[in-house]
């Protein structure tokens, strides 16, 4: 499919289900122990009182069919690089049989757009190991750890 096809709409209480079915698909699909893959994956679901704070942009086939999600909130200032404000991409999403055909290009593409608008200076992404060369790809960078204990360890930062 092409990217051209699908649309990029926010997210509705009602779309949570199909939401969490894409999310469960892709933590089922990561590079960790199944028991580890089952102990982490209600951390990533969305519920209803989530979207009163985070906005999520749903990828969209003509046909309705939820292809990718993206979960916006206001970064944490402590967690972005020195004097710089922006969003974090808390979750992005893109069911498996679709990877690899723009749609996470597409929705992060939203996403900086976002930032803009809001006059933001970028996005931040603390990413998941099998992530990181997807955003590498996009053309984010790595920010340094300078707290170990503090900093997660797969932080990457692209400007607007």
């Amino acid at each position: 499919m092409q990217t051209e096809r699908f649309s990029i709409r926010p997210a509705h209480a009602a779309d949570l289900e199909a939401i969490n079915a894409v999310i469960e698909s892709c933590v089922m699909g990561w590079n960790l122990p199944p028991r580890v893959k089952r102990l982490a994956l209600g951390s990533h679901l969305y519920r209803t009182p989530d979207l009163e704070f985070m906005e999520l942009l749903l990828a969209v086939s003509p046909g309705g069919e939820i292809a990718g999600i993206a979960a916006l909130e206001p970064a944490d200032a402590g967690a972005l690089p020195e004097d710089r404000n922006g969003l974090l991409l808390h979750g992005l999403y893109v069911r498996p049989e679709l990877q690899g055909q723009g749609i996470g290009t597409l929705l992060v593409a939203q996403a900086l757009n976002k930032a803009c608008i809001q006059g933001l200076r970028g996005l931040l992404v603390k990413a998941q190991n099998d992530a990181t060369g997807f955003f590498d790809a996009c053309g984010f960078q790595r920010l340094p750890i300078s707290d170990t204990a503090a900093d997660y360890a797969n932080r990457w930062w692209k400007p607007v």
